[in-house]
């Protein structure tokens, strides 16, 4: 059973992935279909960032009331759903209409899969959560692929995002078979005043979550502009400069729960930090393209481990209601991820690009500063409904080894 519900996780993981991977390929397209301006596309792009916000912040007492597996198997096909909406909305109305319920839909997968990711985590008492996330990298890369195959082969807006919602239907109907029950908590943590108060280590990993979010978005966001404008690289080479960060981001999450187990989670982070801020540096400091497209791949390589590893500390800080808490951190990270872009721009305009980018630097020193006040808590203690027989594992996805031994998932 756990096995199959580490799969089903990576598999939701890569899913939303790839809904995300096809929307930002086709963003060009959707454009051209209503004959959009850049500033209307940033207003579908906020609406979306808002929608699936607010539908966190509001339904994370659900969350703590029903659990992961339970909100998980509705969000997810009805994300499938809300996706084949935006593909059919004919005008630019009912399009910003269809985007927020697909920014919503998404918003509760989001949390939920992550939710189920802890879960998924604490039964099998290791670091599993980076390898969760790389399953988000291959179905963002597969997502953008299938974008361009798309494109390359003559197929609009429509077409190509209605095909993927067909297809992520059944798949998610499907996935929600392998997911676990959530762990047992107290009759009243999710009822009453209780369901809205949060451990201060929640907010506290929020922040975290917040700021890497934020370095995450002002990279996705700005690194073509800072290598074609400020560096004077072709569009081609330009479009590189992503492509280059998330295949780092992928490799980085493939290893970044053994790199965990062997350092430790506060080393890891404060690591990643340093990393982060060392990567960034030499973006924001190169004579030529190529050296800022290192810098990204460094980047990637390590600012990779920051966002899963906030989520799992947020599953166990609050253990008798953990789905809410992961709800409340997604929820302060995705803030980071809408506000990262807009402060980059705000200060790219007042300055530079180079500056701009360069508030990068000064986050991830506030995540390699910020990991020493984050409390560690293990999940032995946690009950989590799983049969015996299943613990057990011979291969795992996301390449982590099969070892079971007990480890604290926050040692």
């Amino acid at each position: 059973m756990l096995p199959r519900a580490r799969s089903g996780t990576f598999l939701t993981f890569a899913l939303a992935g790839l809904l995300t991977g096809v929307w930002v390929a086709r963003m060009p397209a959707l454009a051209g279909k209503f004959g959009t301006t850049e500033g209307e596309i940033g207003i579908v792009v906020l609406v979306w960032g808002l929608g699936a916000i607010v539908a966190m912040q509001a339904l994370r007492g659900l969350m703590a009331r029903a659990g992961s597996r339970t909100v998980l198997r509705v969000a997810l096909p009805l994300t499938a759903l809300s996706y084949a909406a935006v593909a059919l909305a004919p005008a630019y109305g009912v399009l910003l209409v269809a985007v927020a319920l697909f920014g919503m839909t998404f918003g509760i997968t989001d949390i939920a899969m992550n939710a189920q990711g802890s879960v998924v985590e604490q039964a099998y008492r290791r670091p599993i959560m980076s390898g969760m996330h790389a399953g988000w990298c291959v179905g963002a890369m597969s997502g953008g692929l299938f974008g361009v195959a798309t494109a390359a082969a003559g197929f609009g807006f429509t077409e190509t995002v209605l095909a993927t919602a067909l297809l992520s239907l059944p798949a998610g109907l499907a996935l929600g078979r392998t997911y676990l029950p959530d762990p047992a908590a107290p009759a009243a943590s999710g009822t009453g005043r209780g369901a809205r108060r949060m451990p201060a280590a929640v907010y506290l990993i929020g922040v975290l979550a917040f700021i890497a979010f934020m370095t995450e978005g002002s990279i996705a966001d700005w690194s073509g502009l800072l290598l074609h404008e400020e560096l004077g690289a072709t569009e081609a080479v330009a479009a590189a400069g992503y492509p280059v960060f998330e295949l780092a981001m992928l490799l980085g999450r493939l290893v970044g729960d053994r790199v965990r187990m062997r350092v430790g989670t506060r080393r890891l982070m404060v690591g990643a930090g340093l990393g982060t801020a060392a990567g960034m540096t030499v973006v924001v400091l190169a004579p030529t393209p190529s050296v800022a497209i290192a810098g990204f791949f460094v980047t990637g390589l390590v600012v990779c481990t920051v966002v899963p590893t906030t989520i799992s500390l947020a599953g166990t800080a609050a253990p008798d209601r953990p789905a809410a808490a992961v709800a409340q951190v997604g929820a302060m990270g995705y803030g980071g991820l809408l506000l990262g872009p807009v402060v980059v721009g705000f200060l790219a305009d007042a300055t530079s690009l180079r500056v701009g980018v360069g508030t990068v630097v000064v986050l991830a020193l506030l995540i390699a500063a910020g990991a020493r006040f984050v409390p560690l808590r293990t999940a032995t203690g946690v009950t989590v409904p799983a049969p015996a027989e299943a613990a057990p594992e011979t291969a795992g996805p996301a390449g982590a080894s099969g070892d079971t031994r007990s480890e604290p998932v926050a040692a």
